[in-house]
């Protein structure tokens, strides 16, 4: 912001401390509008400066923040690290201590089963089809695709689905034409 726009803004301060009565103010020509025009760019200098001074307090205080829950986060690592170790032991003891108590937290243990995962699905469908292993695979119609091609046509006064070629299409219906109602409030 220069000295200029400060004036300008000193200016505006007085204006925003008097009266609605005396406060009225009407654009009437080139100058009176020019004078505006300073005051508007006076302020938005003014909100620019007040941002970016508000960006880099906003940053710092999140360095700080990150700073602070830093050491935190490594300290109850730590101590989460030393609850595991000793369960650990505990259970190595006693396979029932599967939860330890105390009035201030609880250590549990959940133990999950082996299960195979997915790696390579393409190196998995081959393997299932090398093997015939054909309950394991899917085999769909891509429906949207299939929809593309068909046609409903009116056959002996009712309306049935065929194909491209005219021919009826087994296991397809006619959904009859309907219009939904909804209220939203």
């Amino acid at each position: 912001m220069n000295p200029l726009q400060n004036l300008e803004l000193v200016e505006v301060e007085d204006i925003n401390s008097l009266s609605q009565e005396e406060r009225k103010f009407e654009i009437t020509d080139l100058d009176s509008l020019n004078w505006v025009f300073r005051k508007v760019s006076a302020l938005h200098a003014k909100q620019k400066e007040i941002k970016q001074l508000a960006d880099v307090e906003r940053e710092r205080i999140a360095d700080w923040e990150r700073g602070e829950l830093s050491t935190i986060t490594n300290s109850l690592s730590f101590f989460e690290n030393m609850v595991k170790v000793y369960h650990m032991q505990k259970l190595a003891e006693d396979p029932k201590a599967k939860t330890i108590s105390t009035p201030y937290g609880k250590s549990k243990t959940r133990k999950s089963a082996a299960t195979p995962e997915k790696q390579d699905e393409e190196k998995i469908l081959q393997y299932a089809i090398e093997n015939e292993m054909d309950e394991c695979i899917k085999n769909s119609v891509k429906w949207a695709e299939l929809k593309k091609v068909l046609k409903i046509v009116e056959i002996s006064g009712e309306k049935v689905v065929v194909d491209n070629n005219g021919q009826m299409v087994p296991g397809v219906t006619v959904k009859p034409e309907s219009i939904s109602y909804s209220v939203e409030v």
